[in-house]
């Protein structure tokens, strides 16, 4: 079952929080977009299929859909929460370079592309829908359509023989897993060579195809899903980093502040300020 409830409208765009309650493996009947669309998981995961291809799409990936698309959709791992930003054409159009640039269908979200999209929803939250809401809703475009251009390799074969093919499939299917095991907190993910061994892979083919799959080291993505996961703490207000570092397996409070000002240039205490709007002191 799926329901959507409007956050807030503007001039050639729409916000809309998406909740998926289903829980089946199995793909959906095809559905066909109508509109330009960025979407965004703020929790859960699912797989998407557009034209055969499938991909994990949770916190860390955003997708772009376009009207006339036909995607699919299954929930092995329970329901997700998404921010669903449509556009115009003409929006869409100025945004991508009037089509100009080929676009990824899915873009890897960083951190910051994360923080990003907090501070779009609490705008949407504060009423000020023409200045404070659209103004967060450009920057954060013009982050996901920004990477989405971008040139860093994603793995997709554009000529070669059928075995490069079958090497791209692989690795593809190796990455899932890999985001699977460490977004589920599988033991094993807790390190390379006991992650590469539930896989069964090994340690550099597993190193070397994250890399080239996703653009980031297998040990940068699996911080930044542990940045992802701090953020919702410290926007639920936590003020006990010490205690939020263990949970989130860091070696201790310091570990947890390098990681964090890393990714976002901030440090948890800042962060909760800004998330929460409320001081509050580390212990």
């Amino acid at each position: 079952m799926r329901s959507a409830r409007r956050l807030g409208t503007g001039p050639g765009f729409t916000v809309d929080v998406v909740t998926c309650v289903d829980d089946h493996r199995r793909w959906s009947p095809p559905e066909v977009g109508d509109d330009y669309r960025v979407v965004l998981v703020r929790t859960g995961r699912f797989r998407r299929k557009t034209d055969e291809v499938a991909s994990l799409v949770d916190p860390t990936t955003a997708y772009l859909g376009v009207p006339g698309e036909e995607e699919r959709f299954a929930h092995p791992a329970g329901g997700d929460v998404c921010t669903s930003l449509s556009l115009s054409p003409a929006l869409w159009r100025s945004l991508t370079g009037e089509g100009r640039r080929k676009l990824r269908p899915t873009v890897y979200v960083d951190a910051r592309v994360e923080l990003a999209h907090r501070a779009l929803l609490t705008a949407a939250r504060s009423g000020d829908q023409q200045f404070a809401l659209a103004e967060r809703l450009l920057a954060l475009l013009s982050s996901v359509l920004g990477q989405s251009s971008s040139d860093h390799a994603d793995g997709s074969a554009t000529t070669g023989s059928k075995a490069r093919l079958v090497t791209v499939t692989r690795a593809e299917r190796l990455v899932t897993a890999a985001r699977e095991a460490i977004a589920a907190g599988h033991p094993a993910a807790e390190g390379l060579v006991p992650l590469a061994e539930l896989l069964g892979a090994s340690p550099y083919q597993l190193s070397r195809a994250f890399s080239r799959e996703i653009g980031v080291s297998l040990t940068h993505y699996r911080n930044r899903v542990r940045v992802g996961r701090a953020l919702d703490r410290l926007e639920r207000g936590e003020t006990s980093l010490a205690a939020l570092a263990v949970e989130l397996g860091f070696a201790d409070q310091a570990h947890l502040t390098r990681t964090v000002r890393r990714h976002l240039g901030h440090t948890p205490t800042a962060l909760r300020r800004l998330l929460t709007g409320r001081p509050a002191h580390e212990r």
